[in-house]
């Protein structure tokens, strides 16, 4: 090569390199400023300004624990080099792509048909309002966006967030629950994540709005938040309230006061918190709360029907997790947690009679399910009674298990776990439905002298037995004709809503235990979901889980969809690093809130 033209292959080359770099730093700069220059805009009516009719003194405030955060044990396994190869590999990163995949998918449908909408119709593409029209969606999306590495997607909706205005809403009223998990949580998280500043004003913002919810004559909350009489100081607290409506505050406001620095958000479910400390031994079913309780009569706690699904859920669930937000500072949440989870092992969780594996070789499935109890205080009494909603619980024992010490209850959260993963198998479509009955082994008959030696008798219930055929029969009756998977006793819901409960669940149990077989699994239950609900342009609520190829299209992609389920599946397939449990504890709605550490030295 001659000297003259390497020099001129030389000069080209220099000048695609300064190329590369200006319109790099050109793209940066561009970015920069499009990331930090928001058009901010104040909501039109500022409810922090308003004066409570029921006023709390800010000096008597209970505030944030104070000191150092403690250092909470271990939650995730301690993932070994060979088995992060063995686990997270060529195989898992596909699979991960294809989770991205579906929620681009998704997210373009909302992005280009429903824009500032709450949900958008995934197959007649009509932008929907079911949240007070603030864009549910929109803000419920905006952490899975940022994990999952859409980030002009991200931006675009931070552009978006940065006009909301809490004002304006397509209703006249809202749900202080719904609000909270979604919207609230979901600008929390994402300012934990990207650190942008418009996210938690916007945050304090629809938190001054929320906070006027407890603003009623025992400072105890309003869940259906009428705005005008909100305005007028006119709410009073719900009479027959779900307990999970009130139980589900806590994360969000105290996060909240935690960022903000006020701890008027922490004060106020701080009163919850202790009204369920005083009323937690006094139910029909002492350690657990009713499904509903009378917040406007001294938090009356009457009702017979106790439950770990709709509408009790997540009351159960935060009390862990708020022992982890507040660094382990605060013992009353242990405490609560322990004797609720005491309860309901003893009383709702039951082992279903199941049939013999295909395979007479193996050995029948461990799993476990949260049942229903009615009780009056003297006459317990369990139906087997399963809902999709709870089987979130298998990855609450997990997790309180590792946080608490009690490894008898990470193995409680995986049978549970298992157990739904197991009821996906079950149906012709590989998803399960809404709600359905199964039938309970029973306990095993004892004499006298047997039931006064042995103290766990309690857990008799728990116990394997073997499949009746003639019983199964007998419970079915004429409910053959639904073609009930074997085992199953009745079909109550077959919809499947898009649900992220199980994966949830599958997901905490990976991370907790890292048995790598959970990868599998859930991956077999993400291609059953991705085929019996997808749509020309997204993904669809199914009407029926039995009918393969003729699910039944509902036309409803809620925005728990990307927010959670998505977001879990992602999350499985990644890194165990990617969101740590040691570093984030999950809302309700799947939202990730950073966990205070102990300062260094400490």
């Amino acid at each position: 090569m001659s000297v003259r033209k390497f020099q001129r292959l030389a000069l080209v080359a220099a000048v695609f390199l300064v190329t590369y770099i200006l319109l790099g730093q050109t793209d940066f700069v561009y970015q920069v400023q499009e990331w930090r220059t928001w058009n901010y805009v104040p909501s039109s009516f500022d409810w922090g300004k308003r004066p409570h009719a029921h006023s709390v003194d800010k000096a008597t405030m209970a505030r944030l624990p104070a000191g150092n955060p403690r250092q909470l044990p271990r939650i995730q396994h301690e993932f070994s080099g060979d088995e992060l190869s063995k686990s997270h590999n060529e195989t898992q990163r596909a699979r991960r792509d294809a989770v991205r995949s579906a929620a681009k998918r998704s997210w373009r449908t909302y992005r280009d048909h429903a824009w500032g909408r709450d949900e958008v119709a995934p197959q007649t593409l009509v932008g929907q309002d079911t949240f007070a029209g603030w864009g549910a969606t929109l803000v419920d999306s905006l952490d899975t966006l940022w994990i999952m590495g859409m980030k002009k997607d991200f931006r675009d909706a931070v552009r978006h967030v940065a006009t909301i205005d809490w004002n304006n809403a397509t209703s006249w009223h809202c749900s202080l629950f719904e609000t909270n998990i979604r919207y609230l949580g979901g600008l929390l998280s994402a300012y934990d994540l990207s650190q942008e500043k418009v996210l938690l004003d916007k945050a304090i913002e629809l938190g001054d709005m929320l906070y006027a919810g407890f603003d009623t004559p025992n400072r105890m909350p309003a869940n259906s938040f009428h705005f005008k009489s909100a305005k007028e100081g006119k709410l009073v607290a719900s009479g027959h309230e779900a307990s999970a409506a009130v139980g589900s505050l806590s994360l969000e406001f105290t996060r909240l006061s935690q960022l903000s620095g006020d701890p008027k958000y922490y004060h106020a479910i701080d009163n919850i918190k202790k009204e369920l400390e005083r009323t937690q031994d006094k139910t029909n079913l002492p350690g657990m709360w009713p499904i509903f309780v009378d917040l406007q009569n001294n938090f009356f706690v009457p009702g017979t029907a106790f439950s770990l699904g709709a509408a009790a859920d997540s009351a159960y669930e935060y009390l862990s997790k708020m022992h982890a937000l507040l660094g382990g500072l605060d013992s009353t949440y242990q405490k609560l947690h322990a004797k609720a989870m005491a309860t309901a092992k003893k009383h709702l969780l039951f082992r279903p009679m199941l049939p013999p594996p295909d395979d007479p070789s193996s050995p029948p499935p461990d799993i476990l399910f949260p049942g229903t109890v009615l009780s009056n205080g003297r006459i317990v009494e369990r139906a087997p009674e399963i809902q999709h909603l709870g089987c979130f619980a298998g990855g609450m024992f997990a997790l309180g298990g590792r946080l608490f010490g009690d490894e008898t209850h990470v193995t409680v959260g995986e049978q549970l776990a298992r157990g739904c993963a197991w009821a996906y198998a079950a149906f012709p479509t590989g998803v399960m439905p809404e709600s359905a009955a199964l039938i309970a082994c029973e306990p095993k008959k004892k004499d006298a002298l047997q039931k006064e030696e042995r103290e766990e008798e309690e857990e008799d219930h728990l116990a394997p037995c073997a499949w009746d055929e003639t019983r199964w029969a007998a419970a079915v009756g004429e409910r053959t004709a639904q073609q009930l998977p074997r085992g199953f006793a009745a079909l109550r819901d077959t919809q499947y809503l898009l649900r992220p409960e199980a994966i949830e669940s599958i997901f905490i149990l990976y991370r907790v235990t890292g048995k790598a077989d959970l990868l599998d699994v859930a991956w077999r239950m993400f291609e059953a979901i991705r085929k019996a609900t997808r749509t020309k342009y997204a993904y669809s609520a199914i009407g029926d889980v039995q009918v393969a190829g003729k699910t039944g299209k509902l036309d409803s992609m809620e925005s728990f969809w990307v927010a959670e389920t998505l977001k879990y599946f992602y999350l499985i397939f990644s890194e165990p690093e990617l969101i740590s449990l040691d570093d984030y504890v999950f809302n309700t709605e799947a939202h990730p809130f950073r966990l205070p550490k102990p300062s260094k030295g400490e």
